[in-house]
């Protein structure tokens, strides 16, 4: 395994499609200005000294995460990008396009971490605890519902870890 934390991480959580007001259309104004809004942390993140990454690879903005970690590693040097995959079936009830983006991303990263093989209820917690646990910031998309983001967050907050918050 590379040894990627030497130094600080970075973390990410956020709802997944069907929470998102613009669902799985990505062409959608909200979308676009969201995913710039994310590069443009994620290259004020690189700045401060921050270089491994880690993605929990859920639909929605992980993906767009994942993605634009990768858009800034074509640009910056020294950037490592963490799959954290909470267990071995996570994407195989996804429909094609989803699992061809998932496995595009996975074989981008430099770590791939499978938290566990089997499914069990609490996986993504789970998931979600370990990137926390390996991390120095988590930045969340977080519009003010309940759920495995507020979760992540509220998880990271009694960690002392430093939460960026985007809204959708």
């Amino acid at each position: 395994m590379l040894d990627v934390y030497n130094g600080a991480s970075c973390c990410f959580t956020g709802p997944r499609p069907e929470k998102l007001p613009w669902g799985d259309d990505e062409r959608q104004i909200g979308c676009v200005k969201l995913k710039s809004r994310l590069f443009d942390t994620l290259g004020a993140v690189y700045s401060s000294g921050i270089r491994h990454f880690i993605c929990g690879m859920a639909k929605g903005c992980d993906m767009y995460f994942a993605e634009a970690v990768i858009a800034l590693r074509d640009e910056r040097p020294g950037i490592t990008l963490e799959a954290a995959i909470p267990c071995d079936s996570q994407s195989s009830s996804w429909s094609l396009s989803q699992r061809q983006r998932y496995d595009y991303i996975v074989h981008q990263c430099d770590v791939e971490t499978i938290l566990q093989h089997q499914y069990t209820p609490d996986c993504m917690h789970k998931r979600n605890e370990y990137m926390v646990d390996h991390s120095s910031l988590l930045i969340a998309v977080y519009g003010g519902t309940g759920g495995g983001t507020l979760y992540t967050i509220n998880y990271a907050l009694r960690q002392g870890l430093e939460v960026i918050r985007l809204t959708p």
